[in-house]
Order: C-alpha cells, then sequence, then structure tokens
C-alpha cells in the first residue's frame, strides 16, 4: 500500500502510535501485539494504519497469517526501538528517584577525582538516604537556572558572588614520586635541572591560571635566592637572565591537575602540585615534597557556592556541613590560615 498525497508531510509525527507500530514491528503478528498491549486487534490494526497515514507510505507488507516491514517500516523501527528504549530508561529512573532525597554537585573533573569522591564514601555511611550526583566540567554553570544544588569552585576571591563560603587556600609546591627521589637527589633547586618537569600545559593562557607554572615558581625562589646572596642564588642568578640552569632534561604537559599527579605518582617526574590535591599523598607517602621550604602561595582559593534551588532543603544542608568539616580537615594538613575577610558562613 502506498500512500499518496498532493502535498508533502512536513508536521512531525505524533508519538501515541509508536508503541503499537513497536509492538506489531518486534512480534510481526496483530494479535501477538494486541495481548501484549493489552488492546484489542482492531484497535492495534486502527493505530498502525493512523501512523502510516501520518508517514505518507506503507510501513507493513499485509499478508494472509503474516506481515512483514517494508524497509520504510525497517528504518521507522530502527529509530523508534532506539527512543522508546531510551525512554523507558529514563521513566525507570525517575520511578526509581521520585520521593528520595538527592544532592546535584556541579565542580571540576580533577577536584572531584582528586578531592571529593575519595571522601564521599564517608557521606554515604552517614547518610545512606541521600544520593549524590556530581557533574564533573571545566563549564561553568549558571546556578540560577541549572538544575544543581551547589557548586565547587576555584577562583580568586574577587570573581565570586556573594555569600560564596571559602573552603581553602593554595599553595604550589613540587613533588615527585620516592623512586624517582631515590634516583635522583633533590635537595636543592638547582637539582631540578636534572629531571622532568611536569605542569599544566594550558596554564599560560589564563592570567590567574599562570600561577601554577613553573615559571612562575621558579622566577620567584630563584630570585629570592639571588637577593639573599645564598648558595643557590650563586648558582643561579636569574631564572630569566640565566635560563640554562633551569633547562629541565624534558618538559611534561598535561590538561587536567590529576594527570600531573598522576605523572608524578608513576615517576615519570615531579611535579608543581596544587598542595590541597596531593596533600593525602603526601601524608601517606606515595608524593614526596623535596623542597618543602620553597612552597610557593597562590592567590586562587577554592568555594563552596549554594544554589537558589539547594538553599532550604536539609539534605542539601547535611551535604554542606559535611563539606565544611572535610574542609577544615585539609586547611589542617596543608596549614591553610584564611584571610578574615574572605570566610563566610552558612546561615
Amino acid at each position: 500500500m502506498q500512500l499518496t498525497s498532493s502535498h508533502p508531510r512536513t508536521r512531525p509525527i505524533s508519538a501515541g502510535h509508536l508503541r503499537a507500530f513497536d509492538a506489531v514491528a518486534r512480534h510481526l503478528n496483530f494479535r501477538a501485539a494486541a495481548e501484549e498491549l493489552s488492546l484489542t486487534q482492531s484497535a492495534v490494526s486502527r493505530q498502525i494504519q493512523a501512523l502510516e497515514d501520518e508517514v505518507g507510505t506503507a510501513l507493513f507488507l499485509r499478508h494472509t497469517r503474516a506481515v512483514e516491514l517494508t524497509s520504510a517500516g525497517s528504518r521507522l523501527l530502527r529509530a523508534a526501538g532506539m527512543a522508546l528504549e531510551r525512554i523507558d530508561a529514563a521513566v525507570r529512573q525517575i520511578r526509581q528517584s521520585a520521593g528520595r532525597k538527592s544532592v546535584a554537585v556541579t565542580t571540576w573533573a580533577s577536584f572531584a577525582s582528586m578531592w571529593l569522591i575519595p571522601r564521599l564514601e564517608a557521606f554515604q555511611r552517614e547518610h545512606p538516604d541521600i544520593d549524590i550526583r556530581i557533574d564533573a566540567s571545566d563549564a561553568t554553570v549558571d546556578l540560577s537556572t541549572a538544575d544543581v544544588d551547589l557548586a565547587l569552585r576555584y577562583a580568586v576571591p574577587q570573581a565570586m558572588p556573594t555569600g560564596a563560603i571559602r573552603l581553602f587556600g593554595e599553595q604550589l609546591t613540587p613533588v615527585a614520586s620516592p623512586w624517582l627521589l631515590k634516583e635522583h637527589r633533590i635537595a636543592q633547586l638547582k637539582d631540578l635541572a636534572n629531571v622532568t618537569l611536569i605542569e599544566a600545559g594550558d596554564a599560560h593562557r589564563t592570567r590567574h591560571l599562570e600561577w601554577l607554572t613553573w615559571q612562575r615558581w621558579l622566577d620567584t625562589f630563584v630570585n629570592a635566592a639571588a637577593a639573599t646572596g645564598t648558595g643557590q642564588g650563586k648558582a643561579a642568578v636569574s631564572s630569566r637572565t640565566n635560563k640554562a640552569k633551569f633547562t629541565p632534561q624534558r618538559w611534561l604537559y598535561f590538561n587536567y591537575a590529576h594527570q600531573i599527579v598522576q605523572a608524578a605518582l608513576t615517576g615519570q617526574g615531579v611535579a608543581l602540585a596544587r598542595l590541597p590535591l596531593v596533600a593525602e599523598s603526601l601524608a601517606s607517602g606515595d608524593l614526596v615534597e623535596p623542597l618543602p621550604q620553597m612552597r610557593l602561595d597562590s592567590p586562587l582559593v577554592y568555594w563552596l557556592v549554594l544554589a537558589p534551588r539547594g538553599v532550604q532543603r536539609p539534605e542539601v544542608k547535611a551535604f554542606c556541613d559535611w563539606l565544611l568539616a572535610q574542609a577544615a580537615e585539609t586547611r589542617e594538613a596543608i596549614g591553610d590560615v584564611p584571610d578574615p575577610d574572605t570566610v563566610d558562613h552558612m546561615d
């Protein structure tokens, strides 16, 4: 059966008849499809005829005792079958989560993998009735419209909105695996010339993230050593005027902080790491800080920002309280003393 019309059909079809089409296409039998859908065989037949009229062509070839899909029907089945499976899966998830407490968090990938996720199991032990959804993306979402309850962010204080809660500040420090340090002794700054240096590949593109570069760190401590006339200063007067002193064996660049630290953990070089994100690895001995006296203060700070939709919900309050307790432990581990002007508190 070929349906014809003097005008081409451009209006999207209604979805109401797709269930009947999917059932008939799978069974290739109107009676079996009707039994599955708890409808009469004539009702299923009318739905298929209505769908064919909307599509503008036959979807089945009707034989005396069976039906078969036309090429158009096969094409529609591939699309409709996948769409209905996705819809059914989404509905199952909605039904399962209906009535359950949940907290949606947005943060960036490295912070999620290095700081938040390793701690989550403790929260879930304390609050087994609260589900957590983490959206780990480097894109900053609009909290006034996004489907999230809170954000964990990384920025200078002046970039944060009123009410942002300071979690902890940051220092940058060289870190390496104990195995690498057995092979390459790093007791003073000039020893870094004998190893691979690992850093963020895109840090040079952004003014604030330029603090994450080895160049910034070297400028600070080489110049400080030169100014005090120490042995390191005599060995290298300035990283700008005597760069040869600090040309490492090679450079290794990554886009994400967790990749940088992973490379250091596997002994591939010395990383310039963010201290809050490696504090536990240092405490466990998986990483070593070879020059602990050369930590560089960063202007960047880690923040908690509540979205309007999460302010009044008890489960969000419980999660924020837990986050603040975890942040206090991190501050203690890294010796962070916050600037009182940047500290805020939840109501």
